[in-house]
């Protein structure tokens, strides 16, 4: 049973492991969605990531002896890095199975806490039965990520900080893979509070937990396909489920391009990074359809490497319409390019790249194509931009930049 004194016990036993997350106030965010916004960063955990309270909670409720065999694990990151870590305070050995699509610096950050690390899997749901067949294999003591009281009562402590901090809160929203810590944070809200509300949030390529509440039963997806690394989990857990059936109010899916816009905006307005799993809540915040309320965001981790991060970047840019190409096609005959570019400057654009193809048409001296990727300030600048290429006489055509 997941009770409260539970909940305080493990309060103060992750003491020993975490950092202190405090809440962070968003002017950005508050204005945008017309609620008071905090945010809860377990980014800035040391491990990157909030899954260190409930491995390092379980571990804790191990015998000796269980411990002693060694652990095993399977997980996407996250978690692996706080079973990794819990295990080398307790100096005991750790193999952790990541799914082959994980991000390196997760897997290289895993390793470094003297971890055992084996790649198998496209998903989570793979890598874990893998770890199961070496866990019987080997006679580990295996770790689930989240189908598991213990863990999921560790990871709950986030909701204690949050009520010492901000006691009157009106709304959680909390990411959801495969629900440990929706589970532990909704069950321990609720008992501090009947009234408040604790919303999940789901990747819309992976929401899993929102097809199961929908079938009343755990349900298995066909697939997990979403940039959320951390939340690409095709079957929620069994023994959780009660848990979330009771004490989740809602479910939110976000489809992947909310998430790029997201990572941006906490770049931007709060300097920080945050994983695509950790941005659900932050995306979710603008499909509230109320306004007026305290609500905590939770940004469940951190860790995202350069490559990905590079990526989103680049993307993010191209959905707010601040980098753009357009295509134009041109007699070829001098004047031409100067001409384009006269209308570009008129209207402040700054070239980025110019790429000439003379062997779109076979006419070359009717038409040749001129592709232009520019940075704008935004939508609405980039419209601009296009008109004034329209009235000169162009008729530019968006494409898909090669940045």
């Amino acid at each position: 049973m997941m009770t409260l004194e539970k909940f305080e016990e493990a309060t103060e036993t992750v003491k020993k492991v975490i950092i202190k997350t405090k809440l962070v106030y968003s002017d950005f965010l508050s204005e945008q969605t017309g609620n008071k916004v905090y945010l809860k960063p377990e980014n800035m955990q040391f491990t990157g990531a909030y899954k260190v309270r409930g491995a390092y909670y379980k571990i804790s409720t191990l015998s000796q002896e269980d411990r002693e065999k060694g652990l095993i694990t399977a997980s996407a990151g996250n978690h692996a890095q706080g079973v990794a870590y819990a295990a080398k305070l307790y100096g005991v050995p750790a193999t952790i199975v990541m799914p082959t699509t994980t991000p390196l610096m997760k897997v290289n950050r895993t390793k470094s806490y003297g971890a055992n690390v084996v790649l198998f899997g496209d998903v989570y749901d793979e890598a874990c039965a893998k770890a199961y067949e070496l866990a019987d294999e080997q006679g580990l003591t295996f770790i689930h990520p989240f189908d598991d009281l213990d863990v999921a009562t560790g990871q709950g402590t986030i909701a204690m900080e949050i009520f010492k901090e901000l006691p009157t809160v009106d709304y959680i929203l909390v990411p959801i893979g495969g629900g440990g810590l929706a589970t532990g944070v909704s069950t321990l809200a609720k008992l501090l509070n009947p009234n408040i509300k604790v919303i999940g949030v789901e990747p819309k390529g992976a929401s899993c937990m929102k097809a199961s509440l929908k079938a009343g039963k755990v349900v298995t997806l066909d697939s997990a396909s979403t940039i959320a690394d951390g939340t690409a989990v095709k079957t929620p857990g069994t023994k959780i489920f009660p848990y979330i059936q009771k004490n989740i109010d809602d479910i939110i899916e976000i489809p992947d391009e909310e998430l790029i816009v997201a990572f941006l905006d906490m770049v931007e307005n709060h300097k920080m990074v945050v994983e695509n799993s950790g941005l659900l809540t932050v995306a979710a915040l603008k499909h509230l359809d109320f306004t007026g309320k305290k609500v905590v965001s939770i940004l469940s981790g951190g860790n995202m490497d350069i490559i990905t991060m590079s990526s989103t970047l680049q993307h993010g840019l191209i959905e707010r319409g601040r980098i753009f190409t357009v295509s134009v096609l041109l007699p070829d005959k001098p004047g031409e390019l100067v001409r384009v570019a006269n209308v570009i400057a008129g209207e402040q654009g700054n070239v980025v790249k110019l790429e000439h193809n003379q062997f779109v048409s076979i006419n070359r001296n009717a038409a040749v194509e001129l592709r232009i990727t520019l940075e704008a300030f935004g939508n609405e600048h980039k419209h601009q931009i296009m008109e004034a290429l329209e009235k000169g006489g162009f008729r530019p055509k968006i494409v898909r930049p090669v940045l």
